[in-house]
């Protein structure tokens, strides 16, 4: 965890990012378009209309004036204008509904689209990025800000109409006398610079609290989780992470309502300069009124238009000034997706063999997790025939679970090569290779979802399927486990939500090898698959291994002699090397590494 954060020196703001920051809108728009083309046009085209309809209403209110001061008898399309004024307000009224309609459906798909990309695309990135915290924090503002700045589009219609508006009324004023326009701008502007000056360093502050933030939501997540409640409860840890969180909120609160102090203060200030703004202008039009040098139906015209004006143009500045601050936290979404993974199939890539006929080979291998020196694994060479079961066997860290994930192709190789029927595996599609591959890995997921839907995981497009998933839980002994549910497979599993039942390790574990098992892959890999079953369980689970992957390849990692003994061949990795290798009766009578450890393990059972 990180220390708790300590009060932040606010940055001065630079303008020339919050210009560039604009080129952000654009891309946006057209993820807004794709999202929902027909509710955006719509909502374009009410706003146009709406943006008319108050000078349209101040001209007919001048004219009805001007018609009663100076007109007797009235005219006789008097009345007509009555009618029209009434009709302007209704269709104003209509459009701000039609417009505030497309803002919540626009608004709803966005987020939903957005959404959908962000999972997308983070399901696409290489595993490094998830070993990354950098990686984390631009995530965790990507999947806030790709939400969170519905505002900001729905910001962008607002400002069409605003502008629109503000152009009618202004024409309107500009024909009697530009100084007045000149005054209202002028008293605007510096309301305007104080915003967009804040903004920025709420964007900042925001960039500079994120990885605290996301401490805080682990703080959340394991001070109320089924995970780890044990814990909390036995080692007394609740007050600790409630101090901490405290600590911590604490710390962000204050540097907000900080900034905030400031915001509140000088926004105020600067306000009144636009307050100054309209009432100089109007007064001005009072007194030309006065001494005759207009008439009453003009000084309503003008003094409407100079108020609609003098607030529309506040609310340009504004608005622009909020979309040109949002687009800053924008650039953290389309930094996310401008992230792109490096372990991906070359165009044109070969399909994966099907069947496999000489198997995998690695010749040469050596890996180094990225941002690191140390070598996991140092030139190690071994093949895997297309019939045979290799077992890998070998202290915590050595890097068995490191060639399980280059032979999937999670990672790619530093140097030497892996090779798949002489071919290698970097040439052939990458989807298409892992539709051959089955893993288990000893930390797999736990899904809150039915029975069916947990073993479905495994080849997904079988979800549908009850025949093959039954076949695949029959021979994972994972049938009567599912056979003891309320629901059957259509049991919830887990603890998430209402009606789901908790199972134990052993029966997830079981659920788990089911996935493998409706894989059918051509080569299966289980890594510590039975560490959670009992010593009847896991002779249980090997013995119907043993059948079911006869004529296959395999690969089992696992700390139980007992269990790799089964094994055509064991590689024994020591310090990122194959020390020994070969069956297990040829491996005791060696008396090397091998017959050292399981001497130690077979101690524990006399």
């Amino acid at each position: 965890m990180t220390e708790a954060p300590q009060p932040i020196q606010l940055p001065r703001p630079k303008w020339h990012e919050r210009v560039r920051a604009l080129n952000n809108v654009r891309p946006i728009l057209l993820m807004v378009w794709e999202a929902a083309p027909g509710v955006v046009a719509g909502g374009v085209l009410s706003r146009l209309f709406a943006a008319v309809v108050p000078v349209a209403m101040l001209w007919v209110t001048k004219l009805i004036i001007d018609a009663i001061q100076y007109s007797h008898p009235l005219p006789s399309y008097f009345w007509w204008l009555v009618v029209l004024e009434f009709a302007l307000a209704s269709v104003a009224t209509i459009l701000g509904r039609v417009g505030d309609y497309c803002d919540t459906v626009l608004g709803d798909r966005y987020a939903r689209y957005v959404s959908t990309r962000v999972m997308e695309h983070a399901s696409r990135l290489d595993l490094t990025s998830y070993e990354d915290p950098v990686f984390y924090d631009k995530l965790e503002r990507a999947r806030v800000q790709g939400t969170d700045r519905i505002a900001m589009i729905q910001s962008v219609g607002r400002l069409i109409q605003q502008v629109v508006t503000t152009i009618s009324l202004a024409a309107g004023i500009v024909l009697y006398s530009p100084w007045l326009l000149i005054a209202l701008v002028a008293c605007v502007v510096p309301a305007f610079m104080g915003e967009t000056h804040f903004a920025f360093l709420g964007y900042s502050l925001n960039f500079q609290q994120t990885p605290a933030r996301r401490e805080l939501e682990y703080l959340r997540l394991i001070g109320g989780s089924k995970e780890s409640a044990k814990e909390l409860k036995l080692f007394g840890l609740g007050p600790f992470l409630v101090n901490r969180y405290r600590t911590i909120s604490d710390d962000l609160h204050l540097q907000t309502v900080r900034l905030a102090r400031r915001r509140l203060l000088w926004g105020a200030l600067l306000t009144i300069l636009g307050t100054i703004g309209y009432y100089g202008t109007y007064t001005w039009v009072i007194y030309r009124t006065v001494i005759g040098a207009i008439h009453i139906g003009t000084m309503i015209f003008l003094s409407g238009a100079i108020a609609g004006a003098s607030s529309n143009i506040q609310m340009v500045f504004s608005t622009f000034s909020s979309i040109a601050d949002q687009a800053l936290f924008i650039t953290d979404l389309l930094d996310f997706f401008a992230v792109q993974p490096t372990v991906q199939s070359k165009p044109n890539a070969l399909p994966a063999p099907r069947p496999i006929r000489e198997g995998f080979e690695f010749r040469n291998v050596s890996f180094a997790y990225p941002g690191q020196t140390r070598s996991i694994l140092n030139n190690i060479n071994f093949k895997i025939g297309p019939r045979e079961r290799i077992a890998l066997v070998g202290e915590n860290g050595e890097g068995k679970t490191t060639i399980v994930k280059l032979l999937t192709r999670l990672y790619d190789v530093t140097s030497g090569e892996i090779l798949l029927d002489g071919i290698d595996i970097r040439e052939y599609n990458l989807e298409d290779l892992w539709k051959e591959i089955g893993v288990i890995f000893q930390d797999f997921m736990r899904y809150d979802l039915t029975a069916s839907e947990n073993i479905a995981v495994g080849r997904i497009e079988e979800r549908n399927n009850p025949f093959r998933i039954r076949a695949a839980a029959l021979k994972s002994l994972a049938e009567p486990v599912v056979r003891k549910f309320p629901k059957g497979y259509d049991q919830v599993l887990g603890c998430r939500f209402e009606g789901g039942m908790d199972i134990s390790g052993g029966e997830w574990q079981k659920m788990a090898l089911a996935r493998a098992y409706l894989r059918d892959a051509q080569l299966l890999i289980l890594d510590e698959p039975t560490a959670a079953l009992d010593a009847r369980s896991e002779h249980e689970v090997f013995q119907r291994f043993a059948e079911l992957t006869a004529g296959k390849m395999s690969l089992l990692i696992s700390h139980r002699f007992s269990t790799v003994r089964m094994a055509d061949r064991i590689l024994v990795i020591e310090k990122g090397r194959i020390a020994e290798e070969g069956p297990h009766a040829q491996l005791l009578e060696r008396g090397g590494r091998y017959a050292e450890m399981f001497e130690l393990q077979a101690a524990n059972y006399r």
